[in-house]
């Protein structure tokens, strides 16, 4: 099943009363497409204020609904499970863009028989369902659709498969439902009034979000382009190019002319680059690549040959036929040959510029939408600039720096942050998969060995293709390797457990670490230290070191060991509530220092996707189905106990699993909660 990472959100301000949620029902259909085709159509019926999400969300946001379908010879698939075209908004509390269904949500995957039988096709849809104040652990659901045997010499009623999924139906005279059930357990509605998923204000805030996210790439698409025009395949045809217009017009003001156009010709080029990857894939189909495992790696790759190439391995060059052919046509004179000038230069240059558009067009996929043409534009502006800006003042290039050894030391620059940033994407993948290949030490380890070897570089300590011999370091070289070096220092005590906020979202968070306490020894809340000897067994340290427990029962056989009362934190790992009570309300003094002095802390994880061990595998109470995963067990054991199913989720009991005070939900109030905290451990006292 797909690697998740989901969202459980608040569950009220102050206390909560016990409850079992489940605001989605789902019902199952067919439509009759042909004789031998049909589309099995899924329905999810969805009460006000909850909403469920699209297959297709970006990384680190909510639960995808996913579909699966148990293969038999009877059928076979034709094409991906369909859906409605859904709300796309920006949500405040992910920070991005996400799509979502409210009140009902059709899915539609249609299926070709294979034989002159009917069957009956058995699936499983996993989804995760929100409001506006919370979200529900992931639920399964099974889906049966009964397709009978095709009537022989009937008429048909073919209808045509719709290219909007909007326009999507269940409502047909061949449909046939089979309503199934989503749990067997009762379902208890909420009173906790919500505001209106679309009001004036999120809209505003919506779009100002994504504005800035479009400034922030046409602004680092623009320093790209800036830094493109360093490099030894472009910087020497500045001066030639502006000579060559000023000389071959026949006034100044007809050079300008020619030179401006020039420029213009090149930023259609480059933006018609990012019109065609934006058009091609579809507005929102490479924000959903770029977080998919396998792209993350193919950038990963890709981004390594690119820093190959800078580097001096190889040059990334387009076929010499091109450019002879553009150069015929550039000879034509008027608009028309400006023009093939400029795609000239696009070809010619392109063993420097084509590694750095490929990084521009990959980060601007993680951003979704037009971001790839907004890319393109500030690039080939930058790009372009000089060209208009020279030509109408031709005295400026004798201030221009000859060119040199200094654009190919450019050159190298870039190909070494090139392939740091490749492991970024790598770090992606292996987040995703949990496979801790790549956890933040190595990852830091490799950053330090590639801004190292940067440094000594820029130092002139060794050389590499293409280097020409240099007797003396200039000012702007050491000064370049100075800052490198100083970078390369400060990432070095991260691997003790430094927070390093400078490369913050670039490494991977501090718990996915060999050591998340720090390489060598436990660093504990106090600011002292002990040895991992002393430490407890099934312990680790949580946020802000605090020590936590991830078993219920190793937990509580410890807090009866030391006497302390038990807090049992429902929780999840991407549960953005659950981080913002860690961050904003475990960080405060007071509530710190009860939860390392007074309290032992055991934090269970609902959306654990590890699985159990064979002999605990069981089968739930609740749904009847069986429990594969270890976040299914703490999920079961918190609807069992205390009949919710949101999280967080706060508990704090003695040493006979009694609670010492009703338990509480999201409670951002630092005096609020610090009060609930007190008031438990104080009864534990008594």
């Amino acid at each position: 099943m797909k690697k998740i990472f989901f969202l459980l959100l608040l569950v009220s301000f102050g206390s909560v009363q016990s409850q079992i949620l489940d605001p989605v029902s789902w019902t199952t259909s067919i439509k009759k497409i042909s004789e031998t085709e049909y589309d099995l159509i899924a329905k999810a019926t969805i009460e006000d204020n909850w909403h469920l999400y699209s297959q297709v969300v970006p990384e680190d946001g909510p639960l995808p609904t996913v579909f699966t379908f148990e293969e038999n010879n009877a059928y076979k698939s034709v094409g991906e499970v369909k859906e409605e075209k859904g709300v796309t908004e920006h949500d405040p509390v992910f920070d991005m863009v996400i799509t979502f269904f409210s009140h009902t949500a059709t899915f539609t995957k249609r299926i070709a028989l294979t034989g002159n039988e009917g069957t009956t096709i058995k699936g499983e849809v996993e989804f995760m369902v929100c409001d506006d104040t919370r979200c529900l652990p992931p639920n399964y659901v099974d889906l049966v659709f009964k397709i009978p045997a095709p009537a022989k010499n009937s008429e048909t009623n073919v209808v045509p498969e719709s290219t909007d999924n909007s326009e999507l139906t269940d409502t047909t005279t061949e449909n046939i439902e089979d309503t199934l059930t989503a749990q067997n357990t009762e379902v208890v509605k909420d009173s906790v009034q919500t505001t209106s998923e679309t009001s004036k204000a999120a809209i505003k805030q919506t779009k100002k979000q994504e504005n800035r996210g479009l400034w922030t790439i046409f602004v680092v698409a623009f320093l790209f382009g800036f830094t493109a025009l360093l490099t030894p395949c472009v910087f020497p045809m500045i001066p030639m190019t502006v000579s060559f217009f000023t000389k071959q017009s026949k006034s100044r003001a007809a050079g300008i002319k020619n030179a401006i156009i020039y420029g213009i010709a090149i930023i259609v080029i480059y933006v018609f680059l990012g019109a065609i990857v934006t058009w091609f894939f579809g507005a929102d189909a490479l924000n959903a690549l770029s977080t998919n495992v396998w792209f993350n790696f193919f950038f990963f790759l890709l981004l390594v040959i690119f820093a190959l190439s800078f580097l001096g391995a190889f040059e990334i060059m387009l076929p010499n036929s091109w450019a002879n052919k553009v150069d015929k046509q550039a000879g034509r004179g008027g608009m028309i040959g400006i023009f093939f000038m400029a795609l000239a230069l696009a070809i010619v240059s392109f063993s420097c510029t084509g590694p750095i558009i490929g990084t521009l067009l990959v980060e601007a996929a993680s951003k979704g939408g037009i971001a790839p043409f907004v890319g393109m534009f500030g690039f080939s502006l930058a790009l372009a600039m000089p060209f208009a800006l020279f030509a109408a003042f031709p005295g400026w290039m004798n201030s221009l720096p000859k060119s040199g050894g200094w654009l190919n030391t450019v050159k190298v620059f870039l190909g070494f942050l090139e392939l740091a940033l490749a492991f970024k994407f790598l770090s992606n993948a292996d987040l995703v998969l949990q496979l801790h290949w790549l956890e933040r030490e190595v990852f830091l380890a490799i950053w330090i060995a590639v801004f190292g070897a940067l440094t000594l570089y820029l130092f002139g300590k060794f050389k590499l293709p293409h280097d020409s011999p240099i007797d003396h370091l200039s000012v702007g070289r050491l000064s370049l390797g100075l800052v490198v070096a100083a970078f390369t220092i400060y990432l070095i005590p991260g691997l003790w457990g430094a927070p390093l906020k400078l490369i913050s979202g670039f490494p991977p968070p501090m718990q996915y670490s060999e050591s998340p306490y720090g390489v060598g020894f436990t660093k504990m809340s106090s600011g002292g230290s002990t040895s991992t000897a002393e430490f407890p067994e099934g312990a680790h340290l949580g946020p802000h070191d605090i020590l936590a427990f991830h078993d219920y029962e190793t937990g509580l056989a410890y807090a009866k060991k030391v006497g302390k009362p038990v807090l049992v934190d429902f929780t999840g790992h991407a549960c953005v509530n659950c981080r913002k009570m860690e961050e904003r309300v475990w960080s405060e003094p007071k509530i710190l220092k009860l939860l390392n002095q007074d309290i032992v802390l055991i934090s269970l994880y609902v959306d654990d996707k590890r699985p159990l061990p064979e002999d605990e595998v069981f089968v739930s109470e609740i749904s009847g189905k069986k429990l594969k995963y270890i976040g299914q067990k703490w999920s079961e054991f918190q609807i069992k106990r205390y009949k919710a199913n949101a999280q967080p989720f706060y508990v704090l009991m003695d040493h006979n699993e009694e609670n010492l005070i009703d338990p509480v939900g999201y409670t951002p109030d630092i005096d609020e909660y610090y009060s609930w905290l007190q008031k438990g451990t104080a009864a534990f006292q008594n």
